[in-house]
């Protein structure tokens, strides 16, 4: 939830539009998966570096001891490809699943499957739309999800970047972080691969993540010059 706030004010401090398209809410507290839509001039070349696990080190508000805790989260970053490049995708190697697209209960719980869950079988990767209220519509959100993380690995391969897939990034947990925003016993936000760091964690936790942005961007051309 504090990651897609994160990215929704970013979008809004550089006049992009943030839609949140997914989101499936964890039965206490909290957002267990979400999908944030940012249109934008070069949004995808901007925020493609965010890919990866994020860490947060905060005391719990849900420890009544006031413990710290330590709480990961993996963001995937995809260009939105629809209408610009066409991925063709046989009807033999796609699954599809619906499902109920409602919270954990309540008077807005949906009687309907009109969730949709689309599973590409040759790679295993699957995407997945809930918010719309109509099937069809979930359908054609999911399959644009989907097209994009399958151009995403084509990409990759056509480009030969070090990483070797798309969503490899790793365990969700210690050791794989690309990011720390550490709240607790003193603010920290560090960036693992370019050692870029401020105090002012609040304020990244706020969309003020422009250095990091850069210092990405930054290391990445210099890295591919000297190929």
């Amino acid at each position: 939830q504090m990651l897609v706030r994160m990215y929704t004010r970013w979008a809004e401090r550089h006049g992009y539009t943030a839609e949140l398209i997914d989101e499936l809410r964890n039965e206490e507290a909290g957002i267990r998966s979400a999908t944030l839509h940012i249109q934008g001039d070069y949004a995808y070349g901007r925020l493609q570096g965010e890919t990866g696990v994020h860490r947060l080190v905060r005391i719990s508000p849900f420890d009544a001891n006031k413990r710290r805790h330590t709480s990961f989260a993996a963001i995937d970053v995809t260009p939105d490809i629809e209408g610009t490049i066409n991925i063709e995708i046989r009807d033999d190697d796609l699954e599809r699943e619906t499902f109920r697209s409602g919270g954990p209960g309540g008077q807005h719980q949906n009687k309907t499957e009109s969730g949709v869950r689309f599973r590409h079988v040759p790679t295993g990767i699957t995407a997945e739309s809930r918010n719309e209220r109509s099937q069809h519509k979930n359908a054609a959100v999911a399959l644009s999800l989907l097209k994009a993380k399958l151009y995403m690995i084509e990409e990759q391969k056509q480009r030969a970047q070090v990483e070797k897939a798309y969503d490899e990034k790793g365990e969700v947990s210690w050791g794989f972080q690309i990011r720390n925003y550490v709240l607790q016993p003193y603010t920290l936000a560090k960036d693992v691969r370019t050692d870029v760091q401020t105090s002012q964690v609040h304020a990244v936790l706020d969309g003020e993540i422009d250095d990091f942005i850069q210092a990405f961007l930054r290391q990445k051309a210099e890295r591919e010059h000297r190929k």
